[in-house]
């Protein structure tokens, strides 16, 4: 149960706040609630608008800058580059840390930054598809910028299994020499176990003891433990400002990574999110980044082009099959019974490798199809059918 909790809640980078609608725009705010944050400005966590030129100078004199993303958001990684770029121009000495990729990968990134393999072999050495599953080309705009000016990407991650393997058994569990050199992380605040919490529950019955919840909290404390030594380490070995690139869900409250790296000795990390104008504006607590900026609304969908299918979940690398993330409310997906933590293991009784393959079948249907999916969960395998509606929204 715990280790499906871990592919579902907070660790991927899905775990802004729920999203209950736009609220009301600060108290004092002269922006309309729809606008709590000015689209193309940055403001700081209590909406305040910021100076832009004074924040890059900050952050570019910072030892570390926190990019969050959600991973599935072309815009978020549009935003991430950009913020890249200024960087750069005030602080050439930057290296690009990276959640995405596990610290294996490390020499197949050195010989990207080098410049001595392709795009198609960085793939492959780093078994990209598997290894993180969301698409590559939300991320190659980074990774060539970083070889094009020859700055140091950095593998910040562990594999899967040792989070996983924590979440089942506690860390004090697991030997020293499977740790793959992570230390022992600082206990997190109050406030993270809080949040923690209210995202294991909002996940639905299960198992609720404090044996459980204990060892959860361990295996997201582990992860935020295993970036923030590598980020630290960089900034040690390197003197470089070191640029992370990871998941809303480890930085945002300045929890996670930035209080892990504050047990290592930098405490003056900056935390830079993207704000999402669909976000409420009562999520600006006044402590969830040091800065925000405020993207703008989508395009509105071609007219004459019509909706890709949707199954209506967050998907991620599983054990041999696509892994459900989380199921939106009303989607194909809910009414199918599909839930966090399903592994979809094949689609109209084709093998599903990994979340592109089923993305890829689910495009392919035809308003008003059926789609009958194999999930293994804890439980066992099960069958579900996927019934798509006769007229495709967006």
């Amino acid at each position: 149960m715990l280790s499906r909790l871990i592919a579902a809640i907070l660790l991927a980078g899905t775990a802004a706040l729920p999203v209950s609608g736009r609220a009301a725009a600060p108290a004092g705010s002269d922006l309309p609630p729809a606008a709590c944050v000015k689209p193309g400005g940055w403001s700081d966590a209590s909406a305040r608008p910021m100076d832009t030129g004074d924040l890059l100078r900050r952050a570019a004199d910072a030892p570390v800058v926190l990019l969050g993303e959600r991973h599935d958001s072309a815009d978020h990684h549009r935003w991430q580059l950009h913020t890249l770029i200024a960087l750069y121009t005030m602080n050439p000495n930057l290296s690009i840390g990276l959640e995405m990729l596990p610290r294996s990968a490390q020499p197949a990134l050195d010989r990207w930054t080098a410049g001595t393999i392709t795009e198609a072999e960085l793939l492959k050495e780093t078994n990209w598809r598997k290894t993180w599953g969301y698409d590559a080309q939300f991320y190659l705009p980074i990774l060539n910028f970083a070889r094009m000016n020859r700055l140091p990407l950095v593998a910040l991650n562990v594999e899967r299994g040792l989070v996983a393997r924590t979440a089942r058994e506690g860390w004090a569990a697991i030997p020293p020499a499977d740790r793959q050199g992570v230390g022992n992380p600082a206990p997190p605040s109050s406030a993270y176990v809080k949040r923690l919490r209210e995202a294991m529950d909002s996940h639905g019955p299960g198992e609720r003891s404090a044996d459980s919840f204990q060892r959860f909290v361990e295996a997201q404390s582990v992860w935020d433990r295993a970036m923030a030594e590598r980020i630290a380490d960089t900034r040690r070995d390197t003197n470089r400002t070191v640029v992370a690139i990871l998941g809303m869900g480890h930085v945002e409250g300045h929890d996670g990574v930035p209080y892990q790296l504050a047990d290592l000795g930098i405490g003056n990390s900056l935390v830079l999110l993207p704000w999402d104008p669909e976000r409420p504006c009562d999520a600006l607590d006044g402590r969830i980044a040091d800065a925000v900026y405020g993207l703008r609304d989508a395009d509105p969908p071609d007219a004459d082009e019509p909706p890709r299918p949707r199954l209506g979940v967050m998907l991620e690398p599983g054990n041999g099959g696509a892994q459900v993330r989380s199921v939106m409310d009303g989607s194909v997906a809910a009414a199918a019974g599909l839930a966090p933590g399903d592994v979809v293991v094949a689609a109209a009784g084709t093998p599903v490798h990994d979340a592109s393959e089923l993305t890829a079948v689910v495009q392919r249907q035809a308003p008003g199809t059926w789609l009958p999916l194999t999930v293994k969960r804890e439980q066992g395998t099960k069958e579900l059918v996927a019934k798509f509606p006769a007229e495709q929204h967006p």
